[in-house]
């Protein structure tokens, strides 16, 4: 798989990223005018719109097809670097088919650690070996919540701010149901001050998969043995017909969303771990 830039603080020792500072009103408008539009659309917007702009992606069906669509709005042919850099987030526990996936797409987009992929892992650890001597074998059985503070939480904000990044692409959509079904095209995360747009908000799976297929986009071969939305590979299953494309995802568990999309969540999280230690230290 293609190097990965080591990971040796946590999030904060960095430089902030900057905060974008949005109105409800501001952001009911641009939800307003920018609902009817096309993906394409929506991307040139948010090109036009934001300077510091990233797409962050663990290289799902949409998070292909956004890619794809980016690589298209170069404003010359002969552009080789790719319009929107990308983060991607190694948890150390992903499939060997979603790492196989990303040197696919590298030398299809001409995409380089060097310069537009941007990979971050959990602080302090390199490999799932590594990871598993500091935190034990099954931490995402044991204390799933910090579990997703370590690999997915805490990588994403640290590369939000060693990136300065104001604004992201994410591969979220209404269809994927849950807490997604009221998905609006832009949010604001007030934890962090990102701006957050879905340009695929509206699309079905079928619409997704039939964009990837006709553009020959490459796709995660889990997706042909019934996988529809893709994680770590203790946490992800097949799908059966009639469910959500992510009932796949943390199957007999009540939660639908890995943390990276719940900043608030692992805010208080955060406060509860500080104050338990407190407590620990004073008694």
């Amino acid at each position: 798989m293609t190097s990965s830039k080591p990971a040796p603080t946590p999030a904060g020792s960095g430089e902030a990223a900057p905060s974008v500072v949005v109105s409800p009103e501001q952001l009911a408008h641009w939800n307003t005018v920018l609902a009817d539009l096309t993906p394409q659309e929506v991307l040139k917007w948010a090109m036009i719109t934001f300077p510091n702009l990233y797409q962050t992606t663990a290289f799902g069906l949409t998070g292909l097809a956004t890619v794809d669509m980016v690589s298209k709005l170069k404003k010359s042919p002969a552009d080789t670097k790719h319009p929107i850099d990308l983060i991607f987030i190694d948890t150390l526990h992903h499939f060997p088919q979603t790492l196989d996936l990303v040197d696919k797409l590298c030398e299809k987009y001409g995409l380089s650690t060097e310069a537009d992929l941007h990979i971050y892992k959990p602080a302090r650890v390199n490999t799932e070996l590594e990871f598993a001597e500091q935190h034990g074998d099954s931490l995402w059985e044991t204390n799933d919540t910090f579990y997703d503070f370590l690999v997915k939480v805490e990588p994403s904000q640290r590369a939000y701010a060693e990136l300065n990044v104001s604004a992201v692409l994410t591969g979220r959509r209404k269809s994927q149901g849950g807490a997604r079904g009221a998905l609006p095209v832009v949010e604001l995360e007030e934890i962090s001050g990102i701006i957050k747009i879905n340009p695929l908000h509206n699309w079905t799976f079928g619409e997704v998969k039939q964009y990837v297929t006709e553009n020959q986009v490459p796709y995660n071969e889990l997706l042909d043995l019934g996988y529809r939305s893709v994680g770590d590979y203790h946490s992800t299953e097949p799908v059966r017909e009639g469910e959500d494309e992510r009932a796949g995802r943390w199957k007999g568990k009540s939660k639908t969303e890995c943390g990276i999309h719940e900043a608030s969540k692992f805010s208080q999280f955060l406060k509860e771990q500080a104050e338990g230690k407190a407590q620990q230290q004073a008694a």
